[in-house]
Order: C-alpha cells, then structure tokens, then sequence
C-alpha cells in the first residue's frame, strides 16, 4: 500500500508543478552542470600546470649539470684542476674503447680520439664496435695514425700541463692497436667448445669433468681467442652497455659509459681515467675461484 500512495504522491506532484517552479529547477541543474564543468577544466589546468613545473625543474637541472660538465672539462684540459695533474698510468697497461658502429664511420674523430690516448701514455688499446666498421677501416687509422704523428705533436705540447711523467703529455712512439668485433666472439666460442669436446667427451674415458673457468678460459686462449683482459673499458655511444664485448674478456674490467663519440672531450677522458687510477681493487677466494671484492675509491 505504501508503495502504492507514494507513486500517486509522486504523480500529483510533479503534474500540478507551476511552469514557474519546472523552470527554477531547470535553471539549478544547469547551474550545478556548469560548477561540474568549470571544476573540471580548473583541474585540468592545474595538473597541465604542475607537470610543465617540474618538466621545467628537470630541464634546468639537467642543463646545470651539463654546463657544469663542460665547465669541468674545460679547467681539467686547461690544467687548472690540480687534482687531475697526476696520473698513475701504469694502472692503465691495457684499454679497451667501445664504439658505436654509426659513430665508427667518423674516421676522423677515431683518429683524434688515439691521438688523445697516446698523448695521455696509452700504449696497448683495442678498438670494438659491434658490425665491424673499425677493422674494415684498420689500414686508414693505422696510416692516419703514423702520417698525423708530426703535424700533431705541436698540438699536443699545449696539454702536456695536463699530466705529469716521463711517458705523459708526450706522443709514444709506439701504440700497440687491435681490432675487434662481434663476429669474432662467435667463432670463438664455438672453436672453444669443439676444442672442450674433443678432448674429454669425444674419448674413451667415461668420468666426463664439469669445466671450471680455467678450462674455458685455456680452450679460448688455443683457439687464439683469449686475449687480454682490458683494465679499464670505456663506451662511446648512444647506450649505456658494452655493446656485445667479448664477455670473457671483461670479467673484471671496469667499464666507463663516457657519451657520444662526436661530443667526446679531452677533458672527460681525462677525468674518467684519474677515477680509475684511484680505484683500489680487492681480490679474494672463495672455495678455489677467484673473485673480485669492493672497489673502494
């Protein structure tokens, strides 16, 4: 019954409702309609407004971080930073330089680059890009290298304040070079593993060995694909790996993401080499492996 008598209370209302009193509530809903509406561009424009203040406080952090970069380059290749003056090079006894194959093509900076690491001391390097675009360009660095040798000592003079020693600030006479891709870590491997098979799964003998780090790193070594293993690393390039680097080459290397080659700085090789020289390596065992502990600065 109740439901009954509110329908028909409902039914009376709203039929014997003024025009007047239909209009007042047409007018509020379309009020109430418009507070909704203009909250919601309000909101809008408040969160549009945040995000453009902190898209600004991050672009102005990052542009403060690089001036104080190229700030930073500039007063260590001037020698005005006394703190980079110095360099243990001898920590240094082989660097590997990783590049970019788009950014190998440029011939020109490869070669300033060397020049750059010969001048500092660097004697034993090796060069790596990924497609190979360095040993296809091998004969030119080599000849670019030699006929550059003169006509850049005069230039070098000019950074020779930057370092201190016998070897340092000076062109070497000789730089040992070596060329290195990603097609040579595959027929490395398999080389090595044919080698592993042949001699303890391919015999007569029954008790097949579990291969240790020394076996794998000895097959690679008869194979002619050991190499040495790179004290310091250094990246050239868009990413912020070693870009398919032998990995049995670098398994205690410390690696250095420097930037693209075609901004690269004298300066910031210069610091990224200091770090290292100050890097104090701690080597333990463990149940016969080796391995490496903190590096402490």
């Amino acid at each position: 019954m109740w439901i009954t008598a509110l329908l028909l209370y409902q039914f009376f209302n709203f039929k014997f409702q003024t025009p007047f009193s239909l209009i007042y509530q047409m007018d509020l809903g379309n009020e109430v309609q418009k507070i909704l509406s203009w909250t919601s561009v309000c909101g809008n424009l408040a969160l549009h407004l945040i995000w453009l203040i902190v898209h600004l406080i991050i672009n102005v952090w990052y542009s403060a971080l690089g001036i104080a970069r190229v700030v930073e380059n500039t007063l260590i290749s001037s020698g005005l930073l006394k703190s980079y003056n110095a360099i243990n090079i001898s920590k240094v006894r082989y660097l590997a330089v990783v590049i970019d194959s788009e950014e190998a093509r440029q011939t020109s900076k490869v070669l300033e680059l060397l020049r750059w690491l010969a001048s500092i001391g660097i004697k034993s390097i090796c060069l790596y890009d990924r497609e190979g675009v360095l040993k296809k360009s091998q004969t030119a660095i080599i000849e670019g290298l030699n006929k550059s040798q003169k006509a850049t000592a005069s230039k070098i003079k000019s950074q020779e304040a930057i370092v201190e020693g016998s070897n340092h600030g000076t062109l070497v006479e000789h730089v040992d070079l070596e060329f290195v891709s990603f097609a040579d870590s595959k027929p490395a491997v398999a080389k090595a593993a044919n080698l592993l098979f042949a001699k303890h799964y391919a015999s007569t003998i029954l008790e097949k060995p579990n291969f240790t780090e020394s076996d794998i790193s000895e097959a690679l070594q008869a194979v002619g694909y050991g190499g040495p293993e790179p004290d310091l690393l250094l990246v050239y390039g868009p990413v912020r790996c070693h870009l398919g680097f032998p990995a049995w080459r670098i398994r205690y290397t410390e690696i250095v993401h420097i930037g693209p080659l075609k901004s690269m700085k004298f300066g910031s090789l210069i610091k990224a080499i200091h770090k290292f020289t100050k890097v104090h390596q701690n080597y333990g065992s463990y149940d016969g492996v080796l391995m490496m502990g903190a590096k402490l600065c």
